[in-house]
């Protein structure tokens, strides 16, 4: 008897289903724990004192906050005088500081990012919308550069940057992304573009709405959630790049952050509790990016190649 009502228990559909979620949220809370401890035990190392970094339990900090400002000027703090204006460029304007390269990355960040947002819509929207000779053979081969690792186009890539005299500026990260936007970018726009509707095409041409006005009013303001998953995509990219800056920037002052945190790395030492400091802030403005547009990111992410 009490065997039966045991099977009658879990033959209960609501009873599994109930069961069923439980399990995913446990799986769920289990993986994002391997990804959530690491950051948080970076935050909590960079608020402790240096002899405490490895004493456990790690949880266990010291709140110095004073690591932050120590971190972020690894040259030595800035000296004010008093004077308000003279103490606001000491302060956000010292150069080698990690808010002169905070600006820096701002500005590479920000014109790679409209390079590649508008460049690979307008390329997207040529390959779903626009019929012309070759079109699918040329997709494949834009896809195919998907599959040629980065490293065997750097050499040929830094010798023909170095020829334009590009070497040590800023342009061979910002152009190349005016150039196309990336196969991956285009792929995701396509198909987004691929699930609107061709009538609406047609209904603009009979108003006499141009190829680009049908591109510029009617198709970007549709795809708004996949230009923001691009958008979101090149700004973590960019932010994060270390190769390409390592590469082409010799002059410190052109530094970008990660460059930046790369040289901090062999200041710092064993200053463990500073470098976690600087990793730390460093981190903050794509967490925040990412929790402010996880709605459009995920709803890009989620419609894309969709059909309408």
């Amino acid at each position: 008897m009490e065997r039966s009502e045991a099977f009658g228990f879990w033959a209960s559909k609501k009873r599994l289903a109930a069961l069923r979620k439980g399990l995913a949220l446990a799986v769920i809370l289990a993986l994002s724990l391997t990804m959530v401890v690491p950051l948080l035990w970076m935050a909590a190392i960079s608020l402790k004192a240096p002899e405490n970094v490895f004493k456990l339990p790690p949880w266990r900090v010291d709140w110095r906050w004073s690591n932050y400002v120590d971190a972020w000027y690894p040259y030595g703090r800035p000296v004010l005088t008093g004077n308000l204006w003279d103490d606001l460029k000491a302060v956000l304007f010292q150069k080698e500081s990690f808010w002169w390269y905070t600006w820096n990355t701002v500005v590479v960040t920000g014109l790679s990012t409209l390079g590649v947002v508008f460049s690979s819509s307008i390329t997207a929207f040529a390959f779903a919308r626009l019929k012309f000779p070759l079109r699918n053979t040329l997709f494949v081969i834009v896809l195919g550069t998907l599959m040629v690792p980065a490293q065997v186009t750097m050499v040929p890539t830094y010798i023909l940057f170095a020829h334009l005299g590009w070497t040590n500026s800023w342009l061979p990260l910002i152009v190349p992304a005016w150039l196309g936007g990336g196969a991956f970018n285009i792929f995701l726009l396509r198909q987004f573009f691929m699930g609107i509707p061709f009538d609406l095409d047609e209904a603009a041409k009979i108003d006499g709405c141009s190829t680009f006005g049908i591109f510029w009013r009617i198709m970007l303001p549709l795809c708004v959630p996949a230009l923001i998953t691009v958008a979101v995509f090149s700004i973590v990219y960019n932010w994060n790049d270390l190769l390409n800056p390592l590469i082409y920037i010799q002059d410190s002052s052109k530094f970008t952050l990660a460059l930046g945190l790369n040289q901090f790395q062999s200041l710092a030492g064993d200053k463990t509790n500073l470098m976690m400091a600087a990793a730390t802030v460093v981190l903050l403005p794509i967490l925040v990016l990412f929790f402010a547009g996880q709605k459009y990111f995920i709803q890009g992410i989620a419609t894309t190649g969709l059909k309408g």
